[in-house]
C-alpha cells in the first residue's frame, strides 16, 4: 500500500490540465484548458473517494445517482424531470431546462422563480422540467426498435450473480437515436464491472466523454464508488477498485483561481461509506440509508456552472 494519498491523482491531474492543457473555445462559450485521455484509480478498501481538498456534497451526489437508478419521474412523466430533484433540494440539473425556457419564450424569469414554478405548477413542470430520455431512462428503459424496453441495470445485477466472468457486464447511456431529445447528452456514458472471484470483489469503471474536472468529476468519482459499492452489496461481493476514464478532461477558464486554491490544500483521510439499511432491491434505496463516517473535508470552493 502506497503512502501517497490517493487524492493526489486528482490534484496532479488538475495541475497537469492547467499547465499543459490546450486552450479551447467550447460549446458554452466560456473556454477551457483541456487534455485527452486520463485515468484515475481508487481502491475502495482504502476508503471512500469523496475528495477532501474541497467539500463534495455527497448527499447531493447520492441523491442524483438514486434518481438516475429510478429511471423515470416519480410524479408521472415518462422521462426524468427536475421536479423529483427539486423536491429533495437538489438543484444541479436546473440550469439546462431554465436556459431552454428562457431562450424559447423570451421570459427572463430568474432561476429560483423558475424552480419554484416547476414545484407548484404540474402543467409547467411537465413541459419545462422534463429532461428528455437522459441517463436513468436509458439505463432502465432503453427502447428497442420493436417497442420493448431493456432494463440494463437489472441485467447487470443478473450477470454479476449468474455469469460473473462475463465481459459484458455493462450499462450505457449513449443512445445515438435519442441524443437530440436529451437536455444534455450523457457525460459519464459507459459503465462496466468486473468480478474477481478469487478475491471476492466487484470493481467498477466509467468512461466519461467530457469531464468538468473542478466541479463535475468529484461528483462522478463519488457516484462511481457509490454504485459499485451498492452493486457489490446487492450481489454478495466486497467493493474492489473503481477506474475513472476521462476523455475530454478540462478546466474552465473561469475556474482557474479556484483550482489554484484547491491545489494549495493537503488531502485528509478518506471517509468510510456506511450502509445503514440494506434494501432488498437496488432501486429502493433512499438517502437516509447512507452515511459517510469520518468525512472532514476542507471548506467548499464555489465556482459558476457553464451551461
Amino acid at each position: 500500500m502506497t503512502n501517497i494519498h490517493p487524492e493526489y491523482q486528482y490534484l496532479n491531474l488538475l495541475e497537469k490540465i492547467v499547465a499543459e492543457g490546450s486552450e479551447r473555445v467550447d460549446r458554452t462559450g466560456v473556454g477551457t484548458k483541456a487534455l485527452f485521455g486520463e485515468v484515475l484509480r481508487f481502491d475502495l478498501a482504502d476508503g471512500f473517494p469523496a475528495f477532501t481538498t474541497k467539500r463534495v456534497y455527497w448527499k447531493t451526489a447520492f441523491k442524483e445517482m438514486i434518481w438516475m437508478l429510478q429511471g423515470k419521474s416519480e410524479w408521472g412523466s415518462g422521462n426524468p424531470n427536475i421536479r423529483d430533484l427539486l423536491e429533495q433540494n437538489v438543484h444541479i440539473w436546473s440550469e439546462w431546462p431554465h436556459k431552454k425556457y428562457v431562450d424559447f419564450t423570451g421570459d427572463k424569469i430568474e432561476l429560483k422563480e423558475f424552480e419554484e414554478r416547476i414545484i407548484y405548477d404540474d402543467e409547467f413542470a411537465a413541459k419545462w422540467g422534463d429532461l428528455g430520455p437522459v441517463y436513468g431512462k436509458q439505463w432502465r428503459a432503453w427502447k428497442t426498435e420493436d417497442g420493448r424496453e431493456i432494463d440494463q441495470v437489472s441485467e447487470v445485477i443478473d450477470q454479476i450473480k449468474n455469469n460473473p466472468t462475463s465481459r459484458r457486464i455493462i450499462f450505457d447511456g449513449w443512445n445515438v437515436g435519442e441524443l437530440d431529445h436529451m437536455a444534455l447528452p450523457p457525460c459519464h456514458k459507459h459503465y462496466q464491472f468486473f468480478v474477481d472471484q478469487e478475491k471476492g470483489t466487484l470493481s467498477g469503471s466509467v468512461v466519461q466523454r467530457s469531464g468538468d474536472e473542478f466541479l463535475g468529476v468529484p461528483f462522478n468519482v463519488c457516484n462511481l464508488a457509490f454504485i459499485t459499492t451498492l452493486l457489490a452489496e446487492q450481489t454478495g461481493y466486497k467493493p474492489g477498485e473503481i477506474v475513472w476514464y476521462g476523455l475530454d478532461v478540462h478546466v474552465y477558464l473561469n475556474h482557474l483561481e479556484q483550482v489554484k486554491e484547491q491545489l494549495s490544500r493537503e488531502p485528509k483521510d478518506f471517509p468510510k461509506l456506511i450502509i445503514k439499511n440494506k434494501r432488498d432491491s437496488l432501486f429502493d434505496y433512499v438517502i437516509d440509508d447512507f452515511d459517510l463516517d469520518g468525512y472532514d473535508p476542507h471548506p467548499v470552493i464555489k465556482a459558476p456552472v457553464a451551461v
